[in-house]
């Protein structure tokens, strides 16, 4: 298993009790960028039926939380910004990708897309990092 896997993997996700909660899936991990999935729940639905957009942004805030920290330097979210594109319905598949768009001594900068199983975009998140400068140890 190549490091930054491990990282996401194994000393990130499975110690993540609200992304499992979430049912989110790790597709694939490479440095600087990873591909989850989910799908939307009933109990994840607000009063227009539609998911709360805590949802989106939740799955997007792991894929940041994941990406940053695939270079091993442990990394905290600063700033986030979501656009929610298309409404996002019960038993929606949802897939986002991360793009490591800037990567720095302290901060970094990802932009991550997210599409339903139709490959329709639905939510676009931009986040930054700090990155604290203390190494993951694997």
């Amino acid at each position: 298993m190549k490091i930054e896997e491990k990282i996401v993997r194994k000393l990130m996700y499975d110690n993540d009790a609200f992304s499992q909660w979430l049912g989110i899936e790790i597709i694939s991990v490479e440095k600087g960028a990873v591909e989850l999935s989910m799908t939307v729940r009933e109990e994840m639905t607000n009063g227009f039926d539609i998911a709360h957009g805590g949802i989106a942004f939740s799955l997007a805030d792991s894929a940041l939380a994941f990406s940053s920290n695939t270079h091993g330097i442990q990394s905290v979210t600063v700033e986030t910004t979501t656009s929610f594109i298309k409404a996002i319905n019960t038993g929606d598949r949802i897939h986002a990708r991360s793009k490591e768009i800037q990567l720095s001594g302290k901060f970094g900068r990802y932009l991550i897309e997210m599409h339903n199983q139709n490959g329709v975009l639905v939510a676009v998140f931009y986040g930054t990092v700090f990155r604290t400068g203390k190494s993951w140890i694997v």
